[in-house]
């Protein structure tokens, strides 16, 4: 048996608005009198059979719009035309930090310092081997020497300069490095003797001790802590290409009173 407040719940559920109980239900609230009063008779309605074509047309009375509740609109993406930036559902967010530059990789050179006479001479090794006296490269810069007036036997200065230093570890061997670390070995050698001309033979040379390039051939530098210097090509380009060797000998002809007014 049903309480009332579970029997409304379930009519309530089924949608059932009016009703009334063929019996008189215990428990259950007193019935509305409205709800008992007699239902009128539903009149008969004639119903018209004439043809559409004879029927009155009925007047039409004019419509009064009725005011409808606007609804949000919603904007559809057509072909070809630009979308809106959409809004940040959180304005605060931070930007996604920058990414890290890739790290230069350390270059790679060997060098040897020399000394003939009142200049200094450093030199590429190209096979990162120290010079033999048997060397084709060696014999190359003995006729060099010879021809510049200095003596031909030059003295080999410490053990070649091998870049990278370190083969692992975290200590910076990119170009500033290495830039820093061969001119800082060159001014040391400098205050123990003064040089009154630089040969800066090889690109590395030129690069790491006298910060310029290959553009740079067969000119004087000004290079700071380092004085005065000469860059020249490379032993191994001059014997693969043997008619540098003139404009060597030209530029070599302009420095020569250099070293000479020393002696």
């Amino acid at each position: 048996m049903l309480i009332e407040s579970r029997r409304r719940a379930y009519l309530s559920a089924m949608q059932v608005v009016h009703w009334l109980p063929r019996a008189e239900l215990p428990f259950a609230a007193p019935s509305r009198p409205e709800l008992l009063l007699p239902v009128a008779p539903v009149e008969d309605i004639e119903f018209d059979v004439r043809p559409a074509a004879s029927r009155p047309v009925p007047s039409e009375a004019p419509t009064v719009p009725q005011a409808r509740t606007e609804r949000p609109k919603i904007e559809i993406p057509r072909p070809g035309s630009t979308p809106k930036p959409a809004i940040k559902a959180v304005e605060t967010e931070q930007e996604a930090p920058a990414p890290r530059p890739a790290p230069v990789p350390p270059p790679r050179f060997a060098l040897q310092l020399l000394r003939a006479g009142s200049c200094l001479l450093l030199v590429e090794l190209a096979t990162g081997q120290p010079f033999q006296s048997r060397d084709p490269s060696y014999l190359l810069l003995k006729d060099m020497l010879r021809a510049a007036g200095l003596p031909d036997a030059p003295q080999i200065i410490g053990e070649p300069v091998r870049w990278p230093l370190l083969m692992r570890g975290n200590m910076d061997q990119g170009p500033d490095a290495a830039r820093d670390f061969v001119q800082g070995f060159i001014a040391a050698r400098l205050e123990e003797a003064p040089s009154t001309c630089l040969w800066l033979i090889g690109l590395p040379a030129i690069r790491f001790a006298g910060q310029a390039d290959g553009e740079a051939y067969y000119q004087e530098l000004k290079v700071d802590l380092l004085g005065d210097a000469w860059a020249l090509p490379g032993l191994e380009l001059l014997m693969d290409e043997p008619q540098r060797k003139a404009d060597v000998w030209k530029a070599m002809r302009q420095l020569m009173a250099r070293w000479k007014s020393v002696e």
